[in-house]
Formats: C-alpha cells, structure tokens, sequence
C-alpha cells in the first residue's frame, strides 16, 4: 500500500493498526466532506463510500501507483486515497478550490491524478480501462494492472459488455472490481439485475472471483489472489465483492428502512476490523486521522469563508 497514505503514522505500528488506521482515514474523510456539504461549501453533489472502506483498503491499495492504473466511478474516494492520492487535493477538488487535484473543476466524478481516473457516467469507465490497459501493453510496458471500479448498477450498461468482450479478445489485464453493496441508487439489487453477477464474466471466457465480506484482511487475502492473478497472466478477471453502503447514495435519497440500515452497522469494517485492536490503538488512529484531516484542509481552504476545519 501506498506509504503516501499512512504519511504521520508511528514506523512501528502493527499491520492491523496501520489497515484500521488507512480505513478510519477515508471514513473521516468523508464525513468531514458531508459536513461541509451540509454548511454549503461543497458545490453539486458527492457520494460516500461509508461502509465500503475495505473494499479500497485492502484490494485498491495492493496496486502500485508507478505502474498500475485505477479508474473508478463517482464513489471514488477511499479507492483515490488507498491508491496514494494527495489527502489535500482530493478535499480541495471536492470543495471547488485550486488546490484541488485538478483546480477545482473535476469534483469528484472527473478526478485524474498520475494513474487514477474517475469518471461519474455508469460504465463510462470500462472502455477507458481497456484502453489504459491495451496503450500500456502497445507501449511495452508489461505487468500492470488496471483496476476497473464498478457498482452493481452499472452491471445494467451494455459498454461494460462491450468491455469485457474486448478485454478477453485482446487479453488485456483489466481486474474488473464490483462492488455490489445491494443498491443502485434507491433500487434494491434483487430488482434489477437478474441471475449472477460472476457469471456474466465467465460468459466471455473470463476468469472469477466473488466474495461476501467487509473483513479488511479477507478483503486483503481475496485482493492479493486477484490482482496477482492479473498480473502473473496479463488477462482479465471479473470480481465481485458482496459488501454494504451504510450512507444515503448521495445526500437524502436513503430509502431504506432505518432499522435496515442500522442491523447493517454489525458488519461496519471499522467495527468488524476494530475489535482487534486495544481502545489505545483505535484512540490513536482517531487522533491522526483528524490531525491529517486539519492539516490538508489548512493547506487548500484557508481562504474559505467561515473556514473548513
């Protein structure tokens, strides 16, 4: 993982520490960023991976940023910071400001930093990952991966079709991650996608891989085997991760029962993956992540009125 994202944390804290510490940042984050929202600082809109931390933490964060690629969706957060994206500037494009990754004006459906894309058009990202993935191979650079991030909705567009179609045609080394938290938007999975989910990528010949966990480090074991794989074979893999979203899609469009949601925070990753550290361990974490959290938003938003902290 990404040494950019544990940047302040103690050298010798334990593995364990270090995956809750990297989980409890992009939680923060994103709660930090709904704050803002609700004090109207945050322009349009922008959707929380809340409940979903593993998923970027211990599978995206297995990518190495100097040679791999992710393109992810408008969900997109914790999958930038695990892959070593700059704390600040995901905060300062969010917000709209200049020291945003990209000045402010991408927000974060339109992030582009080194390696990572996002782009907010469901399955408007499956043709650019093949692409990443078969310019990569065309420029001989051999061995990289390039993530492609989906969420269950987008399994109804036929480009992701047409995308794996091309990736088994042309073997290209694309790990086709989704992330099926049991809602499209307001629409429950079971209504809208029929049959199963690993066998629409065994239907083009690709290999599988499907888990139902929000445990980081079976998250961590299942993300090693798939990433691996694509890069010993340089040919595609279509994975799908069970997981569950305990915010709203966006803002206020959460239509599900509150007592649905509320048996959902049992498999909360923070809680699952927290009681395996000591009350200190956890303390310690919260003191940095609000510490990293100040300290990027001093840097791009000190001109904000009222402030961003």
């Amino acid at each position: 993982m990404s040494d950019h994202l544990f940047a302040g944390l103690a050298p010798g804290l334990s593995a364990n520490a270090r995956l809750y510490s990297a989980m409890l940042l992009v939680r923060r984050t994103e709660e930090r960023l709904l704050a803002l929202f609700n004090r109207g600082l945050v322009s349009g809109t922008t959707h929380a991976c809340i409940g979903q931390e593993a998923n970027a933490v211990g599978i995206i964060g297995l990518l190495d940023p100097g040679r791999d690629h992710v393109v992810s969706n408008h969900r997109c957060h914790g999958h930038y910071l695990a892959f070593g994206g700059s704390l600040a500037g995901l905060l300062g494009e969010v917000l709209g400001l200049d020291g945003g990754v990209c000045a402010g004006r991408g927000g974060s459906q339109h992030l582009r930093d080194g390696g990572f894309l996002s782009n907010g058009i469901q399955g408007g990202g499956a043709p650019v990952a093949c692409g990443l993935a078969l310019g990569a191979r065309l420029a001989g650079r051999e061995g990289g991966v390039t993530a492609l991030c989906l969420g269950d909705g987008t399994l109804g567009q036929g480009v992701l079709y047409e995308a794996l179609n091309m990736a088994a045609l042309w073997s290209l080394p694309v790990l086709f991650l989704v992330e099926d938290n049991g809602y499209a938007q307001t629409t429950p999975t079971a209504d809208a996608v029929a049959g199963s989910m690993v066998a629409r990528g065994a239907a083009f010949g690709i290999r599988t891989a499907e888990i139902d966990s929000t445990d980081v480090l079976a998250l961590r074991e299942f993300g090693r085997e798939a990433v691996g794989a694509v890069r010993d074979s340089g040919r595609p893999l279509f994975a799908v991760v069970h997981t569950q979203r305990l915010c709203a899609h966006s803002k206020g469009d959460d239509t599900r029962p509150p007592e649905a949601v509320a048996a959902l925070c049992a498999l909360d990753p923070l809680a699952v993956h927290g009681a395996r550290l000591a009350q200190a361990e956890r303390e310690a974490a919260e003191a940095w992540a609000r510490a990293r959290i100040d300290a990027a938003l001093a840097a791009v938003a000190s001109g904000l009125e009222g402030g961003a902290s």
